[in-house]
């Protein structure tokens, strides 16, 4: 019998690029997936599709009367420029979309077994060479102060009875999706080489485990609190570019002096430039001390399956 067993997971923001990995994953355990969405579906997206706005009760909450599980992923990207109005909406989609949750449960009646809450490993903020795990402490700026927000609309809307799982999860890289289309890009034309110093943190994670890991969280019942959910050897970003290049065969990789990027990404890439010239060393302590195996730990590992196979 498959570990799903037809048990219902709801996935909130279920039409991104993590979402219709992980709806895939789990539908191929045997669990039936509904996917909460703000936005239009398509054809070819995971579960069955119903539409919310992500901050107010409506006719979707039927949906949630039989759930065994939440996964809540739904937010903003952050890949975009940091105007106060998008800013606003980063914080916004995350508090409310949990916050709403939380409100629809509770007027179902209804405490689904385990509820796996999405959160941001750039809760520690950018240290440069501090390597940080879950005791450590969260750092300063728009990302922490977000990470704080959303994780404690998740300790206030979480029902009781419900066992809670908070993943701050890193990078995540798989051959198409996410921020890995733009970085395979500008690898593929020569422009991925270092950004400004090269050495701030990389921390990323192979989609297969961030898959595992959202499965690890429904069917372990010991599993409780905020994890890490990074691969366990983080890189620079100079190692990671050099990484990927490799992995698509591509020989040079041109620098970007950070003058450049401050310009560029806005006006050319309409991107933060903070997203590139900043980073953070993270590692999933209490998943290693847990007994969770990576299937890729290193970054070469990882671009060898996505690139290579």
């Amino acid at each position: 019998m498959a570990p799903g067993s037809g048990r219902h997971v709801v996935i909130a923001g279920g039409t991104g690029f993590l979402g219709q990995n992980a709806g895939r994953h789990l539908e191929s355990l045997g669990y039936r997936i509904t996917v909460l969405s703000r936005g239009r579906t398509f054809a070819g997206s995971v579960g069955g599709c119903v539409q919310w706005d992500g901050r107010t009760l409506g006719d979707w909450v039927e949906h949630l009367r039989d759930a065994h599980a939440i996964v809540n992923l739904a937010g903003r990207s952050v890949d975009c420029i940091k105007t106060p109005d998008h800013c606003d909406e980063i914080l916004r989609s995350r508090v409310e979309s949990t916050r709403v949750l939380g409100h629809a449960l509770e007027s179902m009646g209804v405490e689904p077994d385990v509820w796996v809450q999405m959160s941001t490993a750039h809760i520690y903020g950018d240290p440069p060479n501090e390597v940080c795990d879950e005791s450590s402490a969260f750092g300063y700026g728009l990302a922490p102060d977000v990470g704080r927000a959303w994780e404690d609309a998740f300790d206030r809307a979480c029902p009781d009875a419900t066992r809670r799982v908070v993943l701050r999860t890193s990078f995540v890289v798989d051959r198409r999706g996410g921020a890995m289309d733009r970085l395979g890009l500008l690898a593929r034309l020569g422009l991925g080489g270092r950004v400004g110093s090269g050495k701030q943190g990389f921390s990323w994670l192979h989609a297969r485990d961030m898959n595992r890991i959202i499965e690890r969280a429904l069917t372990e019942s010991s599993m409780s609190g905020a994890y890490i959910a990074s691969a366990p050897k983080p890189v620079s970003q100079a190692e990671f570019m050099r990484s990927l290049r490799q992995a698509i065969g591509m020989p040079i990789g041109l620098p970007a002096p950070a003058f450049m990027v401050r310009l560029g990404a806005p006006l050319v890439l309409r991107t933060d430039p903070e997203l590139a010239m900043y980073g953070r060393y993270v590692v999933p302590k209490r998943l290693l001390d847990e007994g969770f195996e990576f299937e890729f730990d290193t970054i070469d590992a990882a671009f060898d399956d996505l690139f290579k196979r």
